[in-house]
């Protein structure tokens, strides 16, 4: 096949201008193509407000080396070149017999993908889900945002598909996929009902009502080729023996014997991690991010991105934005929600958490994303491998008792003058009937407060910066009218669960894995390290007989 790269064509074009456009740039008649399969879509803006898609595309064509040699002279080695078609190749079965099936614990991306790869090549293994299956858990949590009544065991970050499913559903890594994982897991979505086009977008997303159906998709198949689901049924026990997994103990009282466990727990299983400390498996504090979830009209942030407020080829704008701050602290933007909702991610009694999510729409009249600042072991307080989640424990403490677990919310310009002590001096910006409107969208019930006493002074003062800062890339960000809630403090795992180069804990027959384990960061990067360590175990097991 022939690789054509930057290949620009108007956001509004038809199939038909992408096979003429590339018949044009090959000086070929459109009859000699026999097939076109785009690799990459990405916008180019820089021309706003007119707006192109930038692809990569593979061609087959009749005559391909005359037709590539004429290509490459005029066009350079940089925008054409011959490709192979390659397809993600699962590694064969090992030979070392299994005893009993494999234990999953968590059914979040990285517990799902193992456990769905393993399924698929006979090892069918069992997963242990504390939680519920997705339309209990998405009835129980609408309960809670509605009624503010927590279930531990059963909200947004507790459940069937992990904390990823009340989110934007964003499938973009910046993981390096030279085996292919990264578009094996989005074709995985696409094959259980997710749109085709997420394999070769540049910043694929799903939608939060998307990715349930596909997550219940997946436990199907996995339950049609022999695996089994669990729910409700949280280990609180690894047993081992001489430094070996013998088994686990479900709900305090059920013993499963088992000599591989793949440990994929989710960054908020703090009991859990506390249950490994106590079994002395190796682990340590590692740095995360915390700040707050900012709201500004959806429309402001498209006429900064695409010129032009509504721009229907392409629906609502995201960003991402990032600076060094004069502390030394970085800043950033995370987990941003175009047209989205700021939701109560809570997971314990006493304590606040949020998190961002949309819809596959995007057609909420905000956008949402997490400003967060960077912070390290030497915030926490202790050198104790749980000092992070004793940081986040704290911070989150503060946030529910500002409104006794309502949802904190405060104007950006109240906030910048209470930590400066000065005027917000930054104004509205251009059109500012877009901020007339402007009120809290939200999953739970809100209150105004002062949020200034939740995180640390430093944090407030880099987090002012960073905002400040980011006005200068995006007019308006720092409006005094911009919405802030708080806290954002579940950005990534405090805590990694240390593995060697076969993926394993020093306790042996033990992977950690995932987001919670400290080895991903997002959906995708979760689901490629489920499908490794899954890669890992059958290499060296064979399948399971039954």
């Amino acid at each position: 096949m022939i690789r054509l790269n930057q290949l620009k064509l108007p956001v509004n074009h038809t199939e038909a201008q992408l096979m003429n456009k590339t018949a044009q740039i090959l000086r070929i008649p459109e009859a000699e193509i026999l097939e076109i399969e785009i690799v990459r879509q990405s916008l180019d803006a820089r021309k706003k407000p007119e707006l192109f898609y930038s692809y990569s595309v593979n061609v087959t064509v009749k005559r391909e080396q005359k037709v590539y040699k004429d290509a490459v002279h005029r066009l350079g080695k940089a925008n054409v070149a011959l490709v192979e078609k390659t397809e993600y190749h699962f590694p064969d079965g090992g030979t070392q017999p299994q005893k009993h099936p494999t234990v999953i614990i968590g059914m979040g991306p990285a517990g799902l993908f193992c456990a769905y790869y393993l399924a698929q090549h006979g090892y069918a293994p069992v997963i242990l889900e504390r939680g519920e299956d997705v339309d209990t858990r998405q009835a129980d949590v609408e309960a809670f945002w509605q009624t503010g009544r927590l279930k531990p065991d059963s909200n947004v970050q507790f459940g069937e598909g992990g904390a990823g499913t009340f989110s934007d559903g964003k499938l973009n890594t910046l993981v390096k996929d030279k085996y292919g994982r990264n578009t094996e897991v989005l074709k995985t979505f696409v094959r259980h009902g997710a749109d085709p086009s997420i394999v070769y977008q540049a910043k694929p997303h799903i939608g939060t009502d998307v990715l349930s159906r596909v997550i219940k998709s997946m436990r199907e198949e996995i339950l049609r080729l022999g695996g089994e689901v669990r729910f409700k049924s949280q280990v609180t026990e690894i047993k081992t023996q001489n430094g070996q997994v013998t088994g686990v103990i479900v709900n305090g009282r059920e013993e499963i014997p088992c000599e591989q466990v793949v440990l994929a727990p989710g960054h908020s299983a703090r009991d859990t991690f506390a249950m490994l400390y106590e079994k002395n498996f190796p682990m340590a504090s590692k740095p995360f991010a915390v700040g707050f979830r900012v709201e500004h009209p959806q429309n402001l942030i498209n006429r900064s991105q695409y010129g032009a407020e509504h721009v229907k080829e392409l629906g609502a704008a995201a960003y991402k934005v990032t600076a060094k701050t004069s502390c030394g602290r970085g800043v950033y933007s995370f987990c941003m929600c175009p047209g989205g909702y700021v939701v109560n991610a809570s997971s314990e009694p006493g304590r606040l958490a949020v998190n961002g999510m949309s819809y596959s729409g995007r057609d909420g009249k905000n956008a949402n994303s997490a400003i967060i600042v960077a912070v390290t072991p030497e915030d926490y307080g202790s050198d104790h491998p749980l000092a992070g989640i004793e940081f986040q424990r704290r911070l989150e403490q503060r946030a529910y008792e500002l409104c006794d677990g309502k949802l904190p919310v405060q104007r950006y310009g109240d906030f910048r003058e209470k930590v400066t002590g000065e005027l917000c001096k930054i104004q509205n910006g251009p059109k500012d009937d877009l901020w007339d409107n402007l009120e809290p969208q939200c999953k739970g019930a809100f209150a105004w407060a002062d949020l200034t006493g939740i995180l640390p002074g430093e944090c407030n003062q880099a987090f002012v910066e960073g905002m400040d800062s980011f006005d200068r890339q995006i007019n308006g960000f720092a409006s005094p009218s911009v919405i802030l809630t708080g806290v954002e403090s579940r950005t990534s795992s405090p805590v990694r669960i240390e593995r060697d180069e076969n993926l394993q804990s020093g306790i042996r027959g033990c992977y950690p894995c995932g987001e919670g384990a400290g080895y991903a960061g997002g959906i995708t990067s979760a689901a490629m390290d489920g499908i490794r360590v899954a890669e890992q175990i059958a290499s060296q097991f064979a399948p399971l007989q039954r």
